[in-house]
């Protein structure tokens, strides 16, 4: 989302710029170009109006996309666009037959884009470097965290996230095992399935199990690290009564490896992993995530590990519903 909103705000910055030095050199004194720099006002608003609506639906719909823009956004944005356009156009048409009425329309034109400019792109920076608004979207993570509720994710904490990079500058602190982390599903294959359907652009948020180096494994749903027993586990919850039973797979050591770390695994045993899984060891830069609701939960034991780049933030406080406030642990 603060991608798209940075360029909304770039948008309009440059009409506010651009409208300042046309009306100044009289570029736009006749009516038909007041008219026509009016429409390019409307339209650019009912565009970014009907794209934020739409990525918001889309967001809550089915996760966060990691195209820039879609078609299925672009196309019925740049309708809306379109028609407000030519609503503008008709607008300071008809309205504009004085010289005096017409600078009144592009003079409220240009402060309107300033100040969509400085509030969209404060958002923009806010939301891409300090925190960003997160609704969970599934019970994955029960009960710690439930369907519905509202927190607010600390994108700085791992570290600020250098634009157009996979960088990161000014790290607080280091992922640690059991951090409660937001990240986007880690692939770049949108044709790739998982847990029953395509999960590529999606933002995720689990807890971390297994850091860089970690030797995990879990036997009939009790997790190993580094051959130690995770201990107790307060936070996971098991809804099924029943484990299931541990099996003898022809796949192991290296290829059982391969298989995960490429997001295979899943493919080749499918729900045999939830309770019998790995030994598996998480390759150095990756982490090893899982829902806290672990019969419940799509998460790194069919889709294999969430490279650093992927992060967002650390899960940090929940805002909403009142009852539930506070922070998240």
């Amino acid at each position: 989302m603060e991608e798209r909103l940075f360029w909304i705000g770039a948008a309009m910055g440059l009409y506010a710029w651009a409208t300042k030095r046309w009306m100044n050199n009289g570029r736009l004194d006749r009516r038909w170009a007041a008219a026509a720099w009016h429409s390019v006002f409307f339209g650019l608003a009912g565009f970014a109006v009907a794209l934020v609506a739409l990525l918001s639906f889309e967001s809550r719909r089915r996760g966060a996309g990691a195209d820039l823009f879609s078609a299925s956004q672009l196309l019925p944005a740049a309708g809306i666009g379109v028609l407000a356009g030519f609503f503008g156009f008709w607008r300071a048409w008809s309205e504009g037959d004085k010289a005096e009425k017409r600078n009144h329309i592009l003079n409220e034109d240009q402060e309107w884009a300033e100040t969509v400019f400085s509030a969209v792109i404060l958002a923009a920076v806010l939301m891409y470097f300090v925190v960003q608004a997160f609704k969970i979207p599934s019970g994955s993570m029960e009960s710690t965290l439930r369907v519905g509720d509202h927190l607010f994710v600390n994108k700085f904490i791992y570290g600020v996230r250098i634009p157009l990079t996979e960088k990161r500058v000014l790290k607080w602190k280091k992922v640690e095992r059991g951090d409660i982390v937001v990240f986007r599903f880690p692939t770049e294959d949108a044709s790739e399935s998982h847990c029953g359907g395509p999960q590529y652009g999606k933002d995720f948020i689990k807890r971390v199990i297994g850091l860089p180096g970690d030797r995990v494994e879990i036997r009939s749903g009790q997790v190993s690290i580094n051959g130690q027993p995770a201990g107790q586990e307060t936070y996971a919850q098991y809804l099924d009564p029943m484990r299931l039973p541990k099996i003898d797979i022809p796949i192991k050591g290296e290829e059982y490896q391969g298989l995960w770390s490429s997001r295979r695994l899943d493919s080749r045993l499918g729900d045999t992993v939830r309770d019998n899984f790995g030994p598996v060891s998480v390759p150095e830069g990756e982490y090893f995530m899982m829902g806290d609701n672990r019969d419940r939960s799509c998460d790194g034991r069919y889709w294999g590990p969430v490279q650093q780049k992927y992060l967002k933030g650390k899960a940090w406080l929940i805002y909403w519903p009142p009852s539930r406030m506070g922070k998240v642990s």
